[in-house]
């Protein structure tokens, strides 16, 4: 094997190492925690409030659509970042190779509408 093939194995490792390696560990300690309080109701003690505190600490938050339309300005953001730079290449490269970067500007673009349109006609969910 040469570099040529262990350069992108690398980088595809590290990508999977950052992904698997953060939850792996957060099952670990929260197999440890688990066993803690199994061996403490076995012994008939009480569970300490801290103790519950940190087992639900990690619950996701309700979902709102506040966090849909922060989640829809980003988007559109993003979408506008590629326009700009779209322009400016083609300001300083000509306006013939423009259109990727637009192209590239619609995928964020339609998805900061879609998460701006649920946002706004999520009324029925809580906030």
């Amino acid at each position: 094997m040469g570099p040529e093939i262990l350069v992108p194995l690398g980088f595809f490792l590290m990508i999977a190492a950052i992904v698997i390696v953060p939850g792996y560990l957060k099952s670990q300690e929260r197999q440890k925690l688990q066993d803690t309080l199994r061996v403490a109701f076995e012994k008939g003690q009480d569970v300490p409030p801290e103790v519950l505190d940190a087992m639900t600490r990690d619950i996701k938050p309700s979902v709102s659509p506040y966090r849909d339309v922060r989640r829809g300005v980003i988007m559109l953001a993003l979408a506008g970042a590629f326009s700009a730079i779209g322009v400016a290449h083609g300001y300083f490269e000509g306006f013939d190779e423009t259109w990727g970067w637009y192209a590239a500007a619609a995928f964020p673009g339609f998805i900061g509408i879609a998460f701006l349109l649920l946002g706004l006609f999520a009324k029925d969910r809580k906030a």
